[in-house]
């Protein structure tokens, strides 16, 4: 396997972004991993050890990482059996005049964990734009379809009334929790700085001749070239593994928020009330071509819910760090830290063209409501017959053998339900026959969903104030911009 072959994730990132991909590419890394020895290089310059300007002049000239540099990197490594060492000593050979001083004090974790830490910040940097732009779009949605009425469901049954705005306001607010989280994550985001091979800083204190004020400027010298507000003021010979957990625990919610989002929407397209975005020359099946598969939603759950176990793999390695560190993180981190990023950043690619592009068909929603509604509104017509002196019990009783007759008619004959002009065929509700018509505008049983989304998504609601920090990668004036 070569040292380019080592870096690579084994997802196919077919459905990522370019910019996603090239943060976790084999080519970023081996990158990173000299700039990480430049600026350790100038640090310890700045501070007083003795490197030459030609030194750092002939690192700064090769800190891209060329086609030939993997190739004396993998026969390095074939030798070594070492990956760091194999790109110290590929780095010497681009940099001879410096080949001395690479790497002076650091362990392998100075590079291999930095950069790691450097990634997963520019990741969720680039992440979270994309999130906030699927709320935008959803908002926009929610408001527009706020006043459609439409069935409620709960365990999966018809229940009251809501909107077809109001039901993608509660997508909306699950989403919201994620870019809450992604944020809180991302700017509890620390470096690890130069620490030594077990965290003491033991090296740092030989080659400074234990002046603790130089390696302290030593870490803030370096936090401020990565772009990082600290270190952590506890490591062993890595970061803790708990950081990646903390990480890639909030892209395995959003995994799952997908899988429920998703779920809600194919459901809709088989009941023909809503479908995903259909191109004019789209085909459904390969059979069967009068279908419209929601072949989107149907690939982002089935990534959602890769993604929401992942976390697994990360509580799993955290749980089996011994002391200080033993090496079986190494491996599966290379695995599950792109491949989490990979699938966070393909499924909000594919999630925000699907909900840009919803389509909702009132006719069939109305006639589904229609069908559901005489028994909703049983309720209204009791207390309306009540109200004109009516007994509630004895209009209860009718209400329950009309309605058992009418659902006999549905379930087993196979007709209309006929509960209405039951009601209006029947003696004792003729004191309100004239108004049973008005009861059955379906407006009537939305309670106050048009007025929750407006105040949710709306101007000065909270849909907007969590958006805020994004308005220019929405509106499309910034685009997404890493640090490093």
């Amino acid at each position: 396997m070569s040292a380019n072959d080592s870096y690579q994730t084994p997802l196919n990132t077919r459905y990522a972004s370019k910019e996603m991909s090239t943060i976790f590419s084999a080519r970023t890394r081996a990158t990173t991993w000299r700039k990480l020895w430049i600026w350790l290089a100038e640090a310890e310059q700045e501070l007083g050890l003795a490197i030459s300007e030609e030194a750092l002049a002939e690192m700064r000239a090769n800190i891209e990482f060329t086609d030939e540099d993997f190739k004396v990197a993998a026969e390095e490594e074939r030798k070594r059996r070492h990956d760091v060492m194999a790109h110290v000593h590929a780095f010497g050979q681009k940099a001879p005049k410096a080949a001395g001083i690479i790497h002076w004090g650091a362990t392998s974790c100075y590079v291999t964990d930095n950069a790691d830490l450097i990634f997963l910040r520019d990741g969720l940097d680039n992440l979270l734009p994309k999130l906030a732009g699927i709320v935008h779009s959803l908002s926009k949605f929610a408001l527009q379809w706020k006043d459609e009425p439409t069935l409620g469901y709960t365990h999966y049954q018809p229940a009251q009334c809501i909107t077809v705005g109001r039901r993608s306001a509660q997508w909306i607010q699950d989403l919201l929790m994620d870019l809450e989280d992604m944020q809180r994550v991302r700017s509890d985001l620390k470096f690890r700085g130069a620490q030594g091979t077990t965290g003491t800083q033991a090296s740092f204190m030989e080659i400074f001749h234990g002046d603790t004020a130089k390696i302290d400027k030593l870490n803030k010298i370096l936090c401020d070239k990565a772009g990082f507000p600290s270190c952590y003021t506890i490591s062993t010979q890595t970061y803790s593994r708990k950081v990646d957990l903390r990480v890639v625990n909030v892209l395995s919610a959003f995994g799952a928020t997908v899988q429920r989002i998703t779920g809600d929407i194919r459901h809709l397209a088989a009941q023909k009330e809503m479908e995903e975005p259909f191109e004019k020359d789209q085909i459904g099946s390969s059979a069967m071509a009068y279908k419209r598969n929601p072949m989107r939603s149907e690939r982002i759950a089935s990534l959602g819910r890769h993604l929401a176990n992942l976390n697994k793999n990360a509580s799993d390695t955290y749980a089996q760090q011994w002391f200080e560190r033993t090496l079986d993180d190494s491996a599966i981190r290379r695995i599950t830290l792109p491949e989490a990023f990979l699938t966070a950043d393909a499924d909000m690619l594919a999630l925000q063209n699907v909900v840009s592009g919803l389509v909702v068909y009132p006719a069939v929603i109305r006639s589904r409501l229609m069908a559901e509604l005489p028994f909703m509104a049983t309720e209204n017509i009791i207390m309306k017959l009540v109200s004109k002196g009516g007994n509630r019990q004895e209009a209860h009783e009718e209400i329950r053998v009309l309605s058992h007759q009418a659902s006999d008619v549905v379930k087993k004959e196979g007709k209309p339900n006929d509960l209405i002009a039951r009601i209006k065929g029947s003696k004792y509700f003729a004191a309100i026959h004239g108004e049973i018509d008005d009861m059955l505008d379906p407006m009537n049983f939305i309670g106050r969903c048009p007025e929750q989304v407006e105040k949710y998504c709306g101007e000065g609601g909270e849909v907007q104030a969590a958006l805020a920090p994004y308005k220019k990668y929405i509106d499309g004036s910034k685009k997404v911009e890493l640090a490093v």
